[in-house]
């Protein structure tokens, strides 16, 4: 399993990055302000709380900041809800984004659970290499370069004997 490097590889944060845009998009002629910035900064936390939460030190800190996403996207959904019934939505979009949302909730439960159970313990405790270590590793890399140098030019010398007998 490789590890992630950045908060733009988690899939939950692409997925609330997506419900972010069509939230956007959805509602960019409500005239209601209120409840279309609400709905808004829904949507945005979810997103953010993950990026934030991957940046944290710790791998708790990191689990109560995608519990907050989730409930970002529990508020989400609920507003649709709201939206859907008050008329600001139609049918047709309020389930495309009903389904980008319960599609964050479930990647990021899932996520949840994954993140439980793994050795990872937050960027806090990773160790830094001392001085020496990284030495050791680039005396250990020029080393089996050096080797590999040497076994290829071992084995076209071979194959020039072989081809002159």
């Amino acid at each position: 399993m490789a590890t992630i490097q950045t908060f733009e590889e988690i899939l939950a944060w692409q997925k609330a990055r997506e419900l972010t845009r069509e939230v956007y998009r959805a509602l960019k002629k409500c005239d209601d302000r209120g409840f279309k910035d609400q709905i808004q900064r829904a949507s945005v936390s979810v997103m953010s709380n993950i990026a934030e939460g991957f940046e944290s030190g710790t791998k708790q800190e990191f689990l109560n900041y995608l519990y907050i996403a989730k409930g970002s996207a529990g508020e989400v959904r609920a507003q649709l809800y709201a939206a859907l019934d008050i008329g600001y939505l139609n049918p047709e979009t309020f389930k495309l984004l009903n389904s980008l949302a319960l599609s964050c909730s479930r990647l990021i439960a899932n996520f949840i659970k994954g993140l439980k159970v793994s050795e990872f313990k937050g960027l806090q405790y990773k160790r830094e290499k001392t001085k020496l270590e990284m030495e050791i590793e680039e005396i250990n890399r020029l080393g089996h370069e050096a080797m590999l140098q040497n076994i290829t030019s071992s084995r076209r010398k071979q194959e020039g004997d072989s081809l002159n007998p």
